[in-house]
């Protein structure tokens, strides 16, 4: 270990010319957490604990409210486990006290539940010669409280794994951190999807947005509108989600404390519903006759929004959580202006010449009927920006990036009193050339102009993978570790900012992903003692 880091530093010094940022080699100090923890610190003359690998093992702590039994914590000590040392080393230490047990304290009862934006993830980890205890207020809390603990363990050059004695206090910033995964524009299979939720955990992110299905194919097994699927899904034997596979998703996330918001994009976004929901879609025209092509969801049909409380019953079953991804974004008027029965509504209902009003129209009587149906929902700035009239416990996700100008769309909807969600700056679909991890990581989603209490209002927000261009082929690379850099941003305290720190404590922790088995590009040049693949 210490020559490699040696060796680091001499490849470091050809290169001294370069700008300070591509330098940053070597990786980050030992006990560095990523996303960086609220307040870490070691007291004076702290030493290291060696951790027998063989005689480890996590364990509840007494008075825990929270014990044997929970699975939620079962399954992840059966996780961290072989995390933490792979196969056990013949090395085991016999010098000084070690620390053999992981005591796990929780304070709240409760192991059954899910996730919620409400969810305290709050923990304390101390770790000292022979003891080492992490308390947590909630299950969730204890979750990200072993991420932290995996990251501290480390292996010295005889093959030793041990811990520095430490103080951990940590929170997140956001109680919002989530990951869009686009499914639609290119299925995912079920594997890559779980595989995700894993690395989500490993960043504490804490919200799978599921946006399902969009324009190019119908994936989701609908047990209420089969047919959706079976016209719709690019093939409706191989490129589907059945209602097992969402089961297994919503469980396997629940399991890292990892919410499943999944969004159903309407009016617009929808020409995959049509084949599967004759009439749904409204008919385009041609001067006087269709021209056989369909546009958005038809607003003016009592039939539509039959559909749509059919299948928002069934979407508000079986995801568990609160709130629903409703879209709004991107509707095109185009096919409604041509459309002479539509223009005759307009006409009859008094909106002119004005589409906006017939989508708030549409927008209203869903908002009413997912409303009915006990679900909160998100939305695309887009139905705020046309003045749609909105429940005030509407969250508000601002994608557009405009150059810059969505610090005036966050001022603008926190001025309005409703909830924020940011992802303008994290469509990480878009690549570049060099360290492109670095504009999202100097972002700051409190960088506008309005009051502590607007501020407060800021939910968090979410890094996007949008699929025309992302596939099972590439989206590991894509996303890790360059999502890290989001992570850290919701997670970590808002002076946490120094970007050559981070790049020491991101390329360590790619490293860290590597040894999981996790394909994550590199951030620059350099390697990791073990590469992927590597037995």
């Amino acid at each position: 270990m210490a020559a490699a880091r040696a060796l680091r530093l001499s490849l470091l010094r050809p290169l001294l010319l370069l700008p300070p940022l591509l330098l940053a080699l070597l990786p980050g100090p030992a006990g560095a957490v990523w996303p960086q923890p609220q307040a870490q610190s070691s007291p004076p003359g702290a030493g290291r604990c060696p951790v027998p690998a063989r005689r480890f093992r996590f364990a509840a702590a007494d008075g825990s409210a929270v014990g044997p039994g929970c699975a939620v914590l079962d399954a992840a000590f059966q996780r961290y486990w072989p995390l933490l040392f792979g196969r056990p080393t013949e090395n085991e230490p016999s010098w000084e006290t070690p620390c053999s047990e992981l005591l796990v304290y929780v304070s709240t009862p409760g192991c059954d539940g899910f996730p919620s934006l409400d969810s305290k993830e709050s923990y304390k980890l101390s770790v000292s010669k022979g003891s080492m205890l992490l308390s947590a207020e909630t299950i969730w809390g204890a979750l990200r409280g072993l991420e932290t603990f995996s990251q501290l363990v480390g292996r010295d050059e005889n093959g030793t794994y041990y811990i520095n004695e430490t103080e951990i206090v940590d929170f997140p910033r956001f109680p919002h951190r989530g990951l869009l995964l686009d499914t639609s524009r290119h299925y995912l299979p079920l594997r890559a999807i779980l595989e995700t939720l894993d690395v989500m955990a490993y960043n504490k992110f804490n919200v799978f947005h599921w946006h399902i299905v969009d324009d190019p194919s119908f994936p989701y097994e609908s047990s209420t509108f089969p047919e959706l699927s079976k016209q719709g899904a690019f093939n409706a034997m191989t490129h589907v989600y059945t209602a097992s596979d969402v089961r297994t998703v919503i469980e396997y996330a629940r399991l890292r404390g990892i919410r499943v918001i999944a969004e159903f994009d309407t009016p617009g976004h929808t020409l995959s519903w049509g084949p599967g929901a004759p009439g749904l879609l409204t008919p385009c025209y041609m001067g006087k006759a269709p021209s056989g092509v369909y546009g958005p969801i038809n607003p003016i049909v009592n039939s539509t929004y039959q559909f749509v409380t059919s299948l928002f019953q069934e979407v508000s079953t079986v995801f568990p959580d609160f709130f629903l991804h409703l879209g709004g974004d991107e509707v095109d008027f185009t096919c409604w202006k041509s459309n002479p029965e539509i223009r005759a509504f307009m006409k009859e209902m008094g909106f002119g010449e004005d589409y906006k009003k017939l989508e708030s129209f549409y927008i209203q009587r869903l908002l009413h009927i997912v409303s009915s149906l006990g679900k909160g929902y998100i939305v695309w700035q887009e139905v705020f920006d046309n003045d749609v009239k909105l429940r005030p416990d509407t969250i508000i996700h601002v994608w557009k990036e405009n150059s810059m100008q969505y610090m005036n769309e966050m001022a603008n909807v926190t001025r309005a009193g409703y909830r924020a969600l940011l992802s303008a700056p994290w469509y990480l679909n878009r690549i570049s050339y060099g360290q492109d991890w670095i504009a999202a990581y100097k972002v700051e989603p409190l960088n506008f102009a309005g009051s502590p209490e607007q501020k407060a209002l800021v939910m968090g927000g979410e890094a996007c993978m949008w699929g025309e261009y992302v596939d099972v082929t590439n989206l590991t690379p894509r996303l890790w570790p360059r999502a890290g850099a989001v992570a850290e941003r919701l997670w970590s305290n808002e002076t946490v900012r120094d970007v050559e720190d981070a790049y020491a404590r991101l390329a360590e922790f790619r490293c860290t992903l590597l040894g999981r088995g996790v394909q994550a590009q590199p951030l620059y040049i350099g390697y990791c003692d073990q590469e992927f693949g590597r037995v």
